[in-house]
């Protein structure tokens, strides 16, 4: 019986340009009963292993293609085909067999590497060097044979038949025809293609060219074209123009559409039969790990292990030497001992060049790891499980998530590269997808409604919870106005239901934030890469992290923290100051100034510890141990968040202390008998309901996911387990109440002691050397200017004094000085106030910034004006150079900034003729003679105001640093009750308010009545939040609405999706 097999077929990896989701095609194929089918986006595999695994599973034969982009030229050109207009034609590329799949990686490798050029173009020359195994379909009317015959060009036709053959065997060559009668010129392009065929003795193969699933979805598609800006508008010709059909069609319907030819749906068939890829899934390769003295990884790991006892000081007692006897026979007979010696000595050599690590997640809870170095808590003393990270049960490999200062993250990567080599190391692919509220935006954006109905509808979509995205049908679920309005507005319908479509499908690529893969060989024997999109010219894999570790290469996460560059950057400055060695991993962890500072509600610039709704519970909780901050750090969270109440009564009062079941003392002690962490679910599973390691993984993937027919199966075994192990039905019932909060938002054990400690750590700094650490925090979040607020404030708090940038005290980065100037800071001499740093101001280059800080260094500081632009030489001491050193503040000791800003021009004349002048001079002994110029004078002129000031501040600070435009009338406003952190803290949807504030920004739009109306950033002294001012409003006071207006307004809090803004009544300039 004659089955069409899809043998041209595009998914939503056709980024932007493909609908189809890899399940609905799958689906469908199964659907249709057909046998096999093939998966052909455009110039790339993204797809590719999803869909062979997805396929296999329901018993179709997976066909891996890919639509490749030609080059008639050479790939390596960036011009267009001499004569013609075409950038790219079309091939479809199918893989027979292993040789072919691995053809076709180095094929697309190959394109986007050298042959990108709008689109990742192979050429003839790496066709034939990479033919085997390939079978070649000519393309569809965008293929070079078709356009060719287009043109009329029979004889350049016959030429091309002949060569493609010839690259690929006559056998493996066919040429394509597609039916789609609304496509100019598809009937005339078709039979000219057949009589080529016939000519030729070649098989006639037909194909769909599918992009969506289902005819109904072709507006969808459409839509979807329009979103895509950054498509080429000829390329998209061919559908924007056409009502054809570009759906998954079945057998029935193909057979119709190519009645007049029926052998091209039989010759779908052969071609299946010819593809027989295999492919080997799940089986780990491991990085070339060198181990000296001929040892085995085995024995190699077992020796670094032992040789941890002596590094950590540590006794090798029974306890330990059992834990760890009993981890190296898991990891040696899983077969991962290469695995941990690949990541040791990352962190070996991390520790070796002083880049500050923390490793997060289970592997915290591994004995083995700790002597090893590669974790720093002790599991026995934190009683972290081993099973959590790795047991004889569990299939999937282990997985080690290091964390490094962000600023030298790039080193550790480098490094991977020197060790591994270049070619066999490369950062993951992640895929960003069309999320509810951004399919939302784009489909009314694409229908070209205006502005503010896609964004209202978007902001009617509450945010969605960690690992579960809001749907648009969860959020119609649950957001009475949005179904609402779906239901009586025509408008409102059109765009939820084409967002619907589109909601899920990939959007771009781009590089997951710490994946990295290393290879044993080359890595283009496993995978396809191509160049980040975003450039930095930074090689990553089109395969994401699941399809990448199902082809059997681990995933080494090098993730970026803020906190430990601030961290390393504050022990550093300390060592400078004081000649104090701090180690960071053996600091004290019972240290009263510490737990003092917590207790108080100081923990702005904290790691995990900041934000009000923790310093509120700290300041209750008063922790005395790191064991409470390992606590707050996993409940602190959606659903636990919960407990805390509870935790706190309980520490303060140990009579409170009781457990469920005796049982659970074991495992709760220092929690004092409440379920704080997920071990907590699975400890509960394994002691009291008779779970073994293998179940209980099972039972926490099943929790997690939350799928309501997973969690009635474990509901029903958690309590048949239960009942045999000596309690009660109902005792389960509460048990699993109990377990409820922490199902999607528990935290593990191991995780909150490896974050615990480093928030215990930057707590530890900032009680101890608060000037430091508060340096830091400011250097590291240099151009974040509402971070910097944030912090400036912080230290108005701790009576720390940040000070303007000035020429003659300013570095790169935030100074710390003493209270003495011009002394240096010592034992005797402790640091008392912070220098905003050169690089931190707007429109001045770090080059120039570098050369007045040499300059500096090396003769001394600036005198005067005169001394300053006799001295500094550098050609980007320019206008906007120096405007920026004036207008910053830095200069305020040599005059008033609107002086020098009207003596600006005059000053750079005399910079430029003393540098030419002293270039000029020589002296009779041939040296160089300086000449000493006359003294600068400065012009008298205007003074700035105090308000020119303040707005030059925020203009090149990005914040006010020597006032704020607010403070005449600052105690007017502190009398006051109402203020923006009190709305945004306790004050309730709906509820009128009165308040006065400066503006930060105004976004303007037009409504659907073409009315303006804007969205506005409003701060006061205490915060800042988003105020509407719509139509009436906005046009009655449009000369107010200003960036760095002061006014007061009247309006109602609006709560909208957690978010709260102001709507604005009325208002008045103050």
């Amino acid at each position: 019986m004659t089955q069409f097999i899809h043998l041209h077929t595009h998914s939503h990896y056709s980024l932007l340009d493909g609908l189809s989701k890899l399940e609905n095609l799958v689906a469908l194929a199964k659907k249709f009963k057909m046998p096999a089918m093939a998966l052909t986006d455009h110039g790339n595999m993204y797809g590719a292993i999803e869909f062979y695994k997805l396929a296999k599973k329901e018993g179709i034969k997976p066909i891996i293609g890919v639509e490749a982009y030609m080059t008639a030229g050479n790939r390596k050109d960036r011009i267009a085909e001499a004569g013609g207009t075409k950038r790219y034609y079309h091939l479809t590329l199918l893989a027979k067999n292993l040789e072919g799949y691995k053809n076709l990686i180095k094929l697309v490798t190959i394109a986007n590497l050298e042959g990108y050029y709008y689109k990742p173009r192979m050429d003839k020359e790496i066709l034939r060097k990479y033919s085997g195994g390939i079978i070649a379909l000519s393309g569809c009317l965008g293929g070079e044979l078709s356009q060719t015959v287009l043109k009329g060009d029979l004889k350049k036709a016959n030429e091309l038949v002949l060569e493609y053959q010839d690259i690929f065997g006559k056998e493996n060559y066919f040429i394509e025809i597609q039916c789609h009668p609304l496509v100019e010129n598809d009937k005339q392009v078709r039979e000219t293609l057949i009589k080529l065929a016939k000519k030729h003795g070649i098989p006639v193969v037909g194909t769909q060219d599918s992009h969506y699933p289902c005819s109904d979805d072709h507006d969808a598609h459409h839509t979807l074209l329009q979103i895509n800006t950054q498509g080429d508008a000829k390329e998209g010709a061919k559908f924007e123009f056409s009502d054809d059909d570009f759906s998954f069609i079945d057998t029935e319907k193909a057979l119709e559409v190519f009645k007049d030819i029926p052998e091209a749906v039989e010759n779908t068939m052969k071609i299946a039969e010819m593809c027989n890829l295999e492919l080997e899934l799940g089986r780990w390769v491991f990085p070339d790990f060198k181990v000296e003295d001929k040892k085995s990884y085995d024995e190699k790991l077992r020796e670094l292990a032992y040789d941890g006892f002596n590094r950590l000081k540590l006794k090798e007692t029974p306890e330990i030497k059992k834990r760890m006897e009993y981890e190296l026979k898991i990891i040696q007979d899983k077969g991962y001992a290469p695995y941990f010696l690949v990541v040791g000595d990352l962190l070996k050599h991390a520790k070796e060049n002083g880049i500050l690590t923390t490793i997060r997640g289970s592997v915290a809870g591994s004995m083995a790891t700790y002597l090893l170095g590669i974790t720093n808590v002790n599991p026995i003393e934190y009683k972290l499980p081993f099973e959590r990270f790795l047991n004889p049960f569990r299939p999937s490999p282990p997985d080690i998530d290091m964390d490094f200062a962000d600023n030298r993250r790039d080193e550790m990567i480098e490094y991977v590269k020197r060790k591994y080599g270049q070619d066999r190391v490369a950062q993951i692919g992640t895929f960003g997808t069309m999320m509810a509220r951004g399919a939302i935006r784009d489909v009314a954006r694409a229908l070209a409604y205006p502005y503010t109905i896609g964004d209202r509808l978007s902001k009617m979509i509450p945010m969605g919870s960690q690992g579960l995205p809001m749907t648009i049908d969860h959020a119609m679920e649950i957001v009475s106005e949005l179904k609402e309005a779906y239901k009586k507005e025509k408008d409102t319908k059109e765009i939820i239901d084409l967002a619907k479509k589109l909601e899920g499908c990939v959007r771009h690529i781009s590089v997951h934030a710490a994946g990295v893969v290393i290879s044993p060989l080359p890595l283009v024997e496993y995978v396809p890469l191509q160049y980040d999109p975003k450039g930095e010219n930074k090689i990553i894999t089109q395969y994401d992290m699941y399809s990448v570790e199902l082809i059997g290469l681990l995933k080494f996460d090098f993730l970026g923290i803020r906190n430990l560059a601030i961290l390393a950057d504050a022990v550093s400055l300390v060592k400078r100051f004081y000649n104090i060695n701090i180690d960071i991993e053996n600091i004290p962890l019972n240290d009263k100034k510490t737990f003092s500072l917590l207790a108080s509600g100081q923990t702005e610039g904290l790691f995990q510890l900041n934000g009000s709704g923790m310093t509120r519970y700290l300041k209750e909780l008063k922790p005395t141990s790191i064991h409470d901050i390992n606590a707050m750090v996993a409940l602190y969270r959606p659903g636990p968040i919960e407990t805390i109440p509870e935790y706190i009564k309980r520490k303060h009062n140990p009579k409170l202390v009781k457990y469920l079941d005796p049982r659970m003392k074991k495992y709760l002690a220092e929690s004092y008998g409440l379920i704080v962490y997920q071990d907590d679910l699975l400890f509960s599973a394994i002691e009291l309901a008779g779970y073994n390691w293998e179940e209980a993984d099972g039972f926490r993937k099943a929790v997690g996911k939350k799928i309501p027919k997973e969690m009635a199966a474990q509901y029903e075994k958690f309590t048949k387990g239960i009942v045999a192990n000596g309690q009660t039905r109902e005792f389960a019932e509460r048990l699993w109440k109990l377990f409820e909060p922490f199902q999607a938002y528990g935290f593990n054990k191991a995780h909150a002691a490896s974050y615990g400690k480093v928030a215990y750590q930057t707590a530890y700094m900032k009680a101890n050397y608060p000037v430091e650490y508060m340096a830091a925090i400011l250097t590291a979040e240099s151009g974040d200017v509402e971070k910097i607020s944030e912090i400036i404030k912080e230290c108005k708090n701790m009576k720390i004094s940040v000070l303007p940038p000035n020429i003659n005290e300013s570095y790169g980065g935030f100074t710390c000085l003493s209270n003495i100037a011009n002394s240096v800071i010592n034992n005797d001499n402790k640091s008392a106030k912070i220098r905003f740093g050169f690089y931190t101001i707007k429109n001045l280059g770090t080059d120039i910034a570098d050369s007045i800080i040499k300059e500096r260094k090396i003769n001394g500081k600036f005198k005067s004006i005169t001394d300053f632009l006799d001295r500094i030489k550098h050609k980007n001491l320019n206008k906007k150079s120096m405007e920026a050193l004036i207008k910053s503040g830095c200069m305020d000791e040599w005059s008033d900034r609107g002086v020098m800003l009207l003596n600006l021009e005059t000053m750079l004349e005399y910079n430029h003729e003393t540098n030419k002048q002293n270039e000029n001079q020589v002296s009779l002994f041939g040296g160089t003679a300086l000449i000493k110029a006359p003294e600068f004078k400065l012009q008298s002129a205007k003074e700035a105001t105090r308000a020119e000031k303040l707005l030059w501040e925020k203009e090149l600070l990005g914040l006010y640093i020597s006032g704020h435009p607010l403070d005449r009338i600052k105690v007017k406003l502190e009398i006051r009750e109402m203020n923006i952190k009190k709305i945004k803290e306790s004050v309730g949807n709906g509820i009128q308010i009165t308040i006065a504030g400066i503006i930060e920004t105004v976004r303007p739009v037009v409504t659907k009545n073409n009315e303006r109306m804007a969205f506005l950033k409003i701060a006061d002294l205490t915060g800042s939040i988003e105020a509407v001012a719509f139509p009436s409003i906005f046009k009655a006071s449009m000369d107010i609405l200003v960036p760095e207006k002061c006014i007061a307004f009247s309006g109602k809090v609006s709560l909208r999706s957690g978010e709260k803004s102001i709507i604005i009544e009325a208002l008045k300039e103050i």
